[in-house]
């Protein structure tokens, strides 16, 4: 049995909680393998609307467990609020949700860190949401983070050495420390919740899973043009977005990567500072935003919206070897007379179809226009119900991008969901 990876192909907010909770009835377990609580997965069904930032979307589907693994970081006071919105909505996750012992613990210094950092660049902001994501990384890879698993093991004292490291490179900086203790008390809290749940050595707990064929879903968030490798550097997330993300974030071998679910918008949209080639700065880019109630679930931001980029799109595929995709907001374009793809960029006079390494603002998009389906597909349930401009729209989609789409949204809900023949 392989381990199926879903994970987002542009810069973000693509979808991915609807669509995991849509396949959840497939598999037995839903393992999140990156990002934190800066990533918000947006769930809609039975007239309800659930945000998650660090449990798996598969948790309303069932008795199926979810993990969250080692390549999350996780912020316990946050977590605790999570939990907590929805147990009073009557999810029970204390038997069906596990933690990885290696997964980081975001500290509240953390956010401080995060806050002040930020505010250091001046014009040269990241558009970080400020929940101490990258100093919670940066502390991971320079070996001085602490995990889930240190909670059993003299934590106090450990948490403290962190504590009074990061005090002093506040200190440095000037920055204003009195907040501390009013987070100090509610991450405490959250911590003491986060001991109501079982956590376990992920790596060996999914590999065996794997060695008893039970079928395993492994959710990414955030984008593949965020990677910290692979994206629109510096202007990233601090983790490996892609599908090769889940090998790390999960400890599962490469070869034990099956099908691999790529999720984009029928357009383009992003959070925050970084170079966006088809961004829309008119009444059109006005309209994408409106119609697609395009602000970020975690952060509340309006996001930057475009027509659908295809050179970056291409690019996500390759990276992550894409074996499905699926379209989501496809609504969004109903009332559109003309719908724009941009195929390649002009950089300096030359026409180019490879993701380039400097992206700014001398890359000139260009474009194919196709006419708009103008029809309202919201109620519709059947592929065959669709526009003729609709299908065209999927097939030339499928074309230039080499890889079928198995999957339309048209909506928000569950039952929005057109599983493809």
């Amino acid at each position: 049995m392989k381990v199926d990876v879903l994970l987002g192909l542009q810069w973000g907010d693509e979808g991915k909680g609807k669509i995991v909770d849509v396949l959840t009835p497939d598999y037995e377990i839903v393992a999140r393998f990156q990002g934190g609580p800066n990533a918000g997965h947006t769930l809609e069904f039975e007239g309800k609307k659930y945000v998650l930032r660090s449990v798996p979307s598969g948790i309303f589907q069932g008795n199926k467990i979810n993990i969250i693994g080692n390549g999350v970081v996780l912020d316990p006071a946050l977590f605790k609020g999570e939990i907590e919105s929805l147990e009073s909505s009557g999810h029970d996750l204390t038997k069906r949700l596990l933690v990885s012992k290696k997964a980081h613990l975001i500290l509240p210094t953390h956010r401080l860190l995060d806050a002040c950092y930020e505010s250091a660049k001046g014009d040269s902001k990241i558009g970080t949401t400020g929940k101490g994501i990258g100093p919670t990384y940066t502390d991971k890879i320079s070996r001085n983070g602490l995990r889930v698993g240190d909670i059993l093991y003299n934590f106090e004292e450990k948490y403290n050495v962190a504590k009074t490291k990061h005090l002093k490179i506040l200190s440095q900086y000037g920055y204003d420390v009195s907040a501390l203790a009013e987070i100090e008390k509610e991450w405490f809290a959250g911590i003491a919740k986060l001991k109501q749940f079982t956590f376990i050595d992920s790596e060996h707990y999914i590999n065996n899973a794997v060695k008893e064929g039970r079928k395993i879903l492994a959710e990414g968030a955030q984008g593949t043009m965020l990677d910290i490798d692979f994206g629109s550097y510096p202007f990233v997330t601090s983790s490996n977005t892609i599908s090769a993300g889940a090998c790390t974030g999960l400890g599962i071998a490469p070869q034990s990567i099956g099908e691999v679910f790529g999720i984009f918008k029928a357009y383009c949209t992003r959070v925050g500072s970084g170079p966006f080639p088809t961004e829309l700065f008119d009444k059109t880019g006005d309209k994408l935003r409106e119609l697609g109630f395009e602000f970020g679930s975690v952060t509340g931001r309006p996001r930057r919206c475009g027509w659908i980029d295809l050179v970056a799109l291409r690019y996500a595929i390759m990276i992550d070897g894409v074996t499905q995709l699926i379209m989501m907001k496809s609504d969004v374009l109903d009332t559109f007379e003309t719908i724009r793809a941009c195929v390649g960029y002009e950089i300096n006079g030359e026409q180019v179809t490879d993701f380039p390494f400097e992206v700014d603002e001398n890359i000139k998009p260009i474009y194919v226009d196709m006419k708009g389906w103008q029809t309202d597909m919201t109620e519709m349930r059947k592929e065959e119900e669709f526009p003729q401009e609709f299908k065209h729209y999927v097939s030339f989609l499928e074309k230039e991008l080499n890889v079928p789409i198995s999957i339309v949204s048209i909506g928000p809900d569950r039952a929005q969901t057109i599983i493809r023949k």
